[in-house]
């Protein structure tokens, strides 16, 4: 079972991976959320977004290989995921370039649920 919890784990990491190719500017941020980012502290704070989803997709595929990151690692990416779920859920309306976002979490959701379980099981 702990190759599952890995195997969980990588997948729930290359999501949390994904956003960081928007530390390399504007541009990049523009297509990963279909919005115009065109003002410069906005852009800052996103740039600084990926930054933190960097980190914490590094620590879910770290955790994949060390089992005592896990707790951390799970208990990161589940709140991660939930908040942004319940943000989208909450939005009246979103653009395809962030529905895709929301599918990617629910992805994420569905692998770091069983992954959490399969770990308080102690496997």
């Amino acid at each position: 079972m702990s190759k599952l919890i890995a195997v969980l784990l990588l997948v729930a990491g290359v999501i949390h991976l994904l956003p960081l190719v928007g530390v390399l500017g504007g541009e990049r941020l523009n297509a990963l959320y279909g919005i115009a980012l065109d003002e410069p502290n906005l852009q800052i704070l996103m740039r600084h977004r990926a930054v933190l989803f960097g980190l914490l997709g590094a620590l879910l595929v770290a955790a994949a290989f060390l089992p005592a990151l896990r707790s951390a690692a799970l208990i990161g990416g589940l709140i991660s995921v939930l908040a942004f779920l319940l943000l989208a859920w909450s939005a009246p309306v979103y653009n395809e370039a962030l529905r895709r976002v929301v599918i990617a979490d629910w992805i994420a959701l569905a692998c770091l649920l069983p992954a959490l379980l399969l770990h308080l099981r102690g496997n």
